[in-house]
């Protein structure tokens, strides 16, 4: 709109100019052609000399007119002196007063003027007609009205019109187009958007703390920001001239020239570390050239390598926590220390304990350390050793920071007389070594004082400085939590073990029944509740049990100890393996009941037990489970089998009878028993490890302990997860030449046989020094089987490893010892008896009982 109007005043003016133009041109030529007309008319033959005839009219004005008419003027007046008219193209106006100013030409001077006459407004001329002498003897006028000589002009006009309305609406048209391409480049942004857009960029671009430059495609600078100018240093008249030509470095140059992709590349200016940003601008369409921000990074790059130091030491923190104390040994613990900190933050590292603590005891101050851990970058440091025992004097570093509990930092060794006096030899040593600086941090859990922790530094060459020494206890603190928890762990473990050491058989008793050897192994992370138990019983019998109680640590170890006590009493009592299993299962489940009785959330105890008792005068093995693992049956030929013992319940659950089987060994049978975890694993199922078992029993040797050898070597974990009990049991038989057997009848006078039957087997025993003590023994007890019991009565006599008497019968009832008064008939058989035996008891049958007594051998 303002360029049209802009059209419009243009031809406004012109038209204007046009008109004062023609105005002007037409004035002009009025004047020139009616002084022309004028003077021509004046000075033409005999227009002076008809001035002098009596009717100058007559003459005149034929010629005036044909003069007018000839010149294309308005008209032709000629006057005498006075102002009257002599001729006029109106011939009412002759006669009449001139109109116009006579007195120029009146004094001899041609003039023109422009005044309103009766024709309208018009220019004449006045012109002298003078006389051969110089006076004036009449006037000549002549005259053109300017709207006749302007008529030119007013036919151009029109021109000039259509001229002006095509020029406008060509204007329009070239306006509409500019206006539209603009909108279109500038996104439909008026002008004042455009101004308020470009005032802003400006004020961004010079403020922004980047500095940003414009390349062409030939590689001329565009434009460039003050923060541009102050990076590169840039010439003021930088704008305009090629980036090669601006002393930039040829690195730089090249990049900037190039305008290649470049994202964060990082170019050496001056003093400064610049990283630039390049992209090209013709990506959508834009002209060639590039566009590149550059960001000063010095300080970037300085707070980026503080930032790095901080996240390694995060790190390594972290670090501290996933690595140290990943196992519960103190030892292991302190090395671990060592093994993070080397070469990461130190170049060597010892940890020195306290013996106590390394014995999971609390430690005493004022003793000695001993060196438990040591790593460094090199093995040859003249450092303390591993288990050397030290005793820091009090003004070495080590002894400061035990006596204050902090770090203590000597940043240069060669400048510490108080740690060189600690020994002055090894100190030379150390510091010609080229080790300079030391941290040294006691290890401390609560109030207690573990040992310390050295950190030596040699590779580098800084020294430790305070943010060295609070990683360092960071670091410390952290090793000082796990170290602890070893050192409970181990003490914790350490009374277990020794409660379950006291627990366990020492020795096996001995007989002659079972060639054995047996396998104790604890699991590594803790005290079990396995054991095993030989129990040697009448007739020369022996009980093999083993038993496993759920869990780990002092509560399994105890009611381990329970069980075991409770089988031994049970066993004395002679009973079988089901009604043994029956008891323990009652027990259990009591033990539970006190365990909880009081609210407590005490675990409820489980616990598999297996019991076997083997008798060599028949062979036959009576076994009972609980459930346990079956026990494996090594044959004289070597093949294995499992025995098929109904498993039963474990323990505790009660409610439930348990079975017995008898299984009859040939001689030298292997009879193998083991607690679950020989044959459970995280890796395998315990049918899995049955089969392994089975292999590896075939592949043994004879004697019970390559046995046992072969199946620990074979099947042992590398870290048990559970503790292992395992017993191989060869049996041997009682040969018939070592066993006497008689019937004897329900009747007293049988009593006299039976003591010369035994008698003379005693005497091919070559045992005549015990046959008056047996001879008395069996006599008491035939007589209360004949007396008291029922029939079948029978007498057994054994030679083993003691000289066994056995008396059988149908009854049930038990015989009681009693202490007979002084007129008592009766009453003092058994008291003779145990007198006289070693050892002596009842066991039941399914038929009946057993009276037996042992004596040794003479």
């Amino acid at each position: 709109m303002f360029q049209v109007v802009i059209v419009l005043v243009l031809v406004g003016a012109a038209v204007a100019a046009l008109l004062l133009q023609g105005r002007y041109d037409s004035t002009r030529e009025a004047t020139n052609r009616s002084l022309a007309v004028a003077e021509t008319f004046a000075n033409a033959p005999g227009t002076r000399q008809a001035l002098s005839t009596p009717d100058p009219t007559a003459v005149l004005q034929p010629r005036a007119e044909a003069a007018r008419k000839a010149a294309k003027v308005d008209f032709i007046v000629v006057l005498n002196t006075n102002g009257i008219r002599y001729t006029h193209p109106l011939p009412d106006r002759i006669g009449r007063q001139f109109v116009g100013t006579l007195e120029p030409a009146l004094e001899g001077r041609s003039f023109t003027e422009e005044i309103d006459g009766t024709i309208g407004r018009l220019v004449q001329a006045v012109v002298p007609i003078e006389a051969p002498d110089g006076r004036v003897v009449g006037l000549v006028s002549a005259g053109i009205t300017t709207e006749h000589v302007g008529s030119t002009a007013n036919q151009q006009l029109p021109l000039v019109l259509f001229a002006a309305a095509v020029a406008v609406a060509l204007a329009t048209g070239g306006t509409a187009l500019v206006s539209r391409r603009l909108l279109h480049q500038t996104h439909g942004l008026g002008p004042r958007e455009m101004t308020k857009m470009y005032e802003h960029h400006d004020a961004v671009l010079h403020a922004v703390r980047e500095g940003v430059m414009i390349v062409d495609g030939e590689g001329e600078l565009l434009l460039a920001n003050d923060e541009a100018h102050r990076l590169l240093d840039l010439p003021d008249d930088a704008e305009g001239r090629h980036v090669r030509a601006l002393g930039l470095d040829p690195d730089t140059a090249e990049l900037l020239a190039s305008g290649r992709v470049a994202t964060d590349e990082v170019h050496l200016v001056g003093e400064r570390l610049l990283a630039i940003n390049q992209r090209p601008t013709d990506l959508r369409g834009g002209p060639e050239g590039s566009v590149a921000t550059l960001r000063d990074s010095t300080e970037l790059r300085a707070l980026s390598g503080r930032a790095e130091v901080a996240r390694q030491r995060l790190d390594m923190l972290y670090d501290a926590g996933v690595s140290i104390g990943t196992s519960l040994d103190v030892t292991r613990t302190a090395e671990e220390l060592t093994e993070l900190a080397v070469p990461r933050f130190a170049d060597f590292v010892s940890v020195d304990l306290f013996d106590a603590v390394i014995g999971g005891e609390s430690p005493e101050a004022g003793t000695e350390l001993r060196r438990t851990a040591f790593n460094g970058v090199r093995k040859d440091a003249p450092l303390y050793p591993v288990g050397e025992r030290i005793r820091f004097v009090p003004s070495s570093p080590q002894a400061r920071a035990l006596d204050s509990g902090q770090a203590v930092v000597e940043p240069r060794l060669g400048d510490a007389p108080g740690w060189q006096a600690q020994d002055l030899e090894r100190t030379a040593q150390v510091l010609e070594y080229g080790i300079h600086s030391l941290i040294t941090a006691p290890l401390r859990a609560g109030a207690l004082v573990l040992g310390l922790v050295n950190f030596w530094r040699c590779e580098a060459p800084d020294p430790f400085d305070e943010e060295d020494q609070a990683l360092a206890e960071e670091l410390v603190a952290r090793a000082a939590v796990s170290i602890d928890n070893a050192r409970r762990y181990t003490r914790e473990h350490t009374m277990a073990v020794a409660l379950q050491r006291s627990l366990l058989p020492r020795t096996l008793p001995e007989q002659n029944a079972l060639d054995i050897a047996y396998r104790y192994l604890p699991a590594q992370a803790g005290v079990g509740g396995d054991w095993f138990d030989v129990l040697p019983l009448s007739g020369a019998r022996v009980a093999l049990v083993v038993g496993d109680v759920v869990g780990h640590g002092l509560h399994a170890a105890a009611t381990m100890g329970r069980l075991r006590t409770a089988v031994h009493n049970f066993s004395a009592l002679d009973l079988a393996p089901d009604e043994l299993l029956h008891l323990l299962d009652e027990l259990v489940g009591r033990i539970d009941l006190d365990e909880t009785a009081d609210g407590a959330a005490a675990p409820v105890t489980g616990a598999t037990c297996l019991y076997a008792v083997y008798d060599p005068v028949s062979r036959l093995c009576t076994i009972a489970r609980a459930g346990h693992p079956p026990p494996a049956l090594i044959r004289p030929d070597g093949t294995v089998e499992y025995a098929e013992v109904p498993a039963g319940p474990p323990l505790g659950l009660g409610g439930l009878p348990f079975e017995t089987v008898d299984v009859e060994l040939a001689e030298g049978t292997r009879l193998v028993l083991y607690t679950d975890g020989l044959v459970e694993d995280r890796t395998w199922d315990i049918d899995e490890g049955l089969e392994m078992l089975r292999s590896t029993l075939e592949q043994a040797g004879p004697s019970p302990e390559d046995t046992c050898r072969a199946v620990v070597d074979a099947r042992l974990p590398d870290r048990p997860s559970d503790d292992i009990a395992l017993i191989v049991a060869r049996t041997r038989a009682l040969g018939a030449d070592r066993v006497a057997e008689w019937e004897v009848p329900p009747d007293p006078v049988a009593v006299g046989e039976v003591r010369s039957a035994v008698t003379r087997q005693l005497t091919a025993w070559g045992l005549d020094e015990a046959a008056f003590t047996t001879e008395l023994i069996l006599s008491e007890l035939v007589t209360n089987a004949i007396r008291y019991g029922g029939s079948p009565i029978r007498v057994r006599v054994l030679r083993d490893r003691s000289l066994i008497c056995e008396v059988f019968d149908g009854s049930s009832t038990a015989p009681h010892l009693r202490y007979a008064a002084m007129t008592d008939e009766g009453g003092r058989g058994l008291f003779l008896v145990a007198q006289l035996a070693e050892r002596w008891g009842t066991r039941y049958l399914p038929g009946g009982k057993v009276i037996w007594a042992e004596q040794p051998l003479p």
